[in-house]
């Protein structure tokens, strides 16, 4: 087994001069920020007192599978000889929040557009999203479905 090691660091800006003294006290603002790369600034759901101009985690949760699956797929799709041209997707998730305030994502679903080259390359290619979620690391790491509505158009 081939082993990957990832480090990342968080940094809480919040702290408006009393720290936490109290819920309304701090800003829940912070950066992610890895060595040699651009810092993004976060904060949490605008429903959590979170500012709503920055990303939060559930967004980026959704970013990463996303992301994951797009990699996978754009692999796949080389290695069969689909030429994608285009590719988006709009992730949405379910998260259900608890009555103790915790809470847990149920479902993501990914909405991938896809334009390839040629018509005769759409089933395949279509095909190749459940490939693509087999193997994406972030997918399986998470205890939840991710399903994905792929819409496959030729340019």
């Amino acid at each position: 087994m081939k082993k990957h090691y990832y480090k990342t660091k968080i940094h809480w800006t919040g702290n408006k001069g009393t720290g936490t003294s109290g819920y309304r006290d701090y800003e829940r603002s912070h950066t992610v920020s890895v060595e040699n790369k651009t810092t993004i600034e976060a904060s949490s759901d605008p429903s959590f007192r979170g500012d709503s101009t920055k990303y939060n985690p559930e967004e980026m949760l959704l970013s990463s599978l996303s992301s994951c699956h797009m990699l996978w797929y754009l692999h796949f799709c080389s290695e069969a000889g689909i030429i994608v041209t285009e590719y988006t997707d709009e992730a949405t998730g379910i998260m259900n929040e608890t009555a103790n305030g915790s809470g847990h994502f149920t479902e993501v679903t990914l909405h991938p557009a896809v334009t390839v080259a040629e018509e005769s390359m759409i089933e395949k290619a279509a095909l190749l999203h459940h490939k693509a979620n087999e193997y994406c690391f972030i997918a399986n790491s998470v205890n939840f479905p991710v399903n994905h509505i792929p819409l496959i158009s030729v340019k």
